[in-house]
């Protein structure tokens, strides 16, 4: 092995300022020296089976000491505080071992890239491979720095060809808005665009956000993730799989099944758009909605929510779940609308378009509905038709149902109003039909009571003290009142002059059984499974 030592303080091909020349064997040895170094810079026959062109070698700008080593056949420099040039970046280290013939730089101590005006490289070792570019920088902290942001970690590799960074240990990102997290990561210095995988956790000042992947774009400030994610912020939560989220307007869409919780409503759905700033959410496929203050649900195929209104739309077989005295009101609709008072935590439903009702006490149909919490009133609208299990029906134009400490006390029917009950013991139906009806209920929902007003008629089967039955009663009257028990007619009162007669039951005909416009729809009656859409 051959070693020739120079010490310099600026470039080691400048050695005559810096050598002291003694004797004319001194001057033969120096000339010798320049004439080496001349021919270490052109590179000429190099034994290389891939040699490297002049304008690629890694240049020494300058050196404290430099030592030209000949090793079996292998060229190398040993350079101490040196300073290098290569492809207009600038590397410095306390020691660097350079091997000519393969054009790699191993360096120690300070280690410092600079490439161009922006990117800074730091560290304790560095491998650098100047064919490709190729530089592994790592040491107890490594850096890298552009004019934005500030990436710490323990070992980079650096594509300075085409400016990509990564690491494949916990590394830390950092720029004015941003401290971003994780296990392994890559960085794009001309894109600006950063991907980062496992243990991903990116915090702002306004909220925080965890995932598995994350690519991330600092220009744009979208960040697209995928694997359990969850961003928190301090109005609630967002939970999915897969999606991207605005890091400056807050704007998140997930793609796969994803729920938004904060501390009035959860909002789950197949794929969700979330306002970060408003925590307004629009969910598609299989949407749910929880308010949490009274456990309603609403349920469809797409729904919007607008959380500072306390306003909620679905519609696609939408139907909404309202607990009432350990009960619940199932309600379905194309379109249900939700809207929570935040005064009193009260809440108003309406729904439209084929409206179905469910509660285990009553079920009905009609056009539209609306229910308020506020004051425990339902109204059904166009032509709605309400069945109980305790054997009646009714109709009407509209329908306004009156609970009572959630349970049914009173329905007023206007236009056309129809009631029909069961009279289980002779097997018909009792009848009553005006133009306003107020029908009273008892406790365990059943019908007690039956006021007429304008228009009146009725049929009901008379029944004597033993349970049997003495004929049929037809009674026409503007107003009355019929008293019920176990569905059947025990009283009946008339205001005015009321026309009515008591048909033998060997002389009833089947017409007279029926007022006009009678029809028992009770196979039109909602099942639960029905107006939840699993019919």
């Amino acid at each position: 092995m051959k070693k020739k030592k120079y010490t310099a303080n600026c470039n080691p091909f400048k050695l005559l300022r810096v050598i002291s020349i003694k004797g004319s064997a001194f001057l033969l040895t120096f000339f010798s020296l320049m004439v080496f170094s001349h021919y270490l810079l052109a590179q000429k026959s190099l034994p290389l089976s891939h040699p490297v062109q002049k304008q690629d070698l890694v240049e020494i700008l300058k050196s404290d000491t430099l030592e030209i080593i000949n090793k079996d056949g292998v060229d190398s420099r040993r350079v101490i505080n040196g300073v290098f040039k290569h492809e207009g970046a600038i590397l410095h280290s306390n020691l660097a071992i350079q091997n000519i013939n393969t054009n790699v730089i191993e360096a120690f101590g300070n280690v410092r890239i600079l490439q161009g005006d922006t990117v800074t490289v730091t560290g304790d070792t560095l491998f650098y491979y100047g064919n490709t570019r190729m530089a592994i920088v790592s040491g107890r902290k490594t850096v890298l720095k552009d004019s934005k942001r500030t990436l710490t970690t323990r070992k980079i590799e650096y594509d300075m060809a085409n400016g990509i960074a990564n690491y494949k240990v916990p590394g830390r990102t950092v720029d004015e808005e941003n401290i971003l997290t994780s296990t392994e990561g890559f960085y794009n210095t001309r894109t600006k665009e950063f991907t980062y995988y496992k243990n991903v956790k990116l915090v702002n000042k306004k909220y925080t956000l965890t995932t598995d992947t994350l690519l991330y774009n600092s220009i744009t400030k979208w960040s697209y993730f995928s694997g359990a994610t969850k961003i928190v912020n301090k109005d609630g939560t967002v939970a999915g799989t897969k999606g991207r989220y605005n890091t400056e307007s807050a704007e998140s869409s997930f793609q796969n099944r994803t729920t938004v919780d904060n501390e009035t409503y959860t909002l789950t759905a197949d794929s969700l758009v979330v306002d970060g700033k408003t925590n307004n959410g629009q969910g598609k496929g299989n949407v749910v909605i929880v308010a949490k203050k009274d456990q309603t649900v609403l349920n469809g195929d797409e729904g919007f929510y607008w959380k500072s209104q306390g306003y909620s739309k679905i519609f696609g077989h939408a139907y909404v779940r309202n607990v009432i005295s350990e009960d619940t009101l199932y309600i379905r609709a194309d379109t249900l609308y939700s809207h929570e008072n935040n005064i009193d935590s009260t809440r108003k439903l309406i729904g439209y378009k084929n409206v179905f009702i469910y509660k285990s006490d009553f079920q009905g149909k009609c056009d539209s509905i609306s229910y308020n919490t506020a004051d425990s009133i339902i109204r059904f609208f166009q032509k709605p038709i309400l069945w109980s299990d305790q054997h009646y029906q009714m109709e009407a134009d509209s329908i306004t149902a009156f609970l009572v400490n959630n349970e049914m006390n009173r329905m007023l029917l206007k236009g056309k109003a129809f009631v029909i009950t069961e009279d289980t013991l002779v097997k018909q139906f009792n009848q009553v039909k005006g133009r306003t009806i107020n029908a009273y209920f008892e406790s365990d929902n059943k019908l007690k009571q039956v006021l007429v007003d304008g228009n009146g008629e009725s049929i009901y089967y008379a029944i004597d003290d033993k349970q049997k039955n003495i004929g049929l009663n037809r009674v026409e009257c503007g107003r009355m009142n019929l008293l019920f028990a176990e569905s059947q007619v025990r009283k009946i009162s008339f205001i005015g002059k009321p026309d009515g007669r008591l048909i033998p039951p060997s002389k009833i005909k089947q017409p007279e059984r029926q007022l006009d416009g009678f029809n028992w729809r009770i196979k039109e009656k909602p099942t639960k499974e029905k107006t939840v859409w699993a019919e």
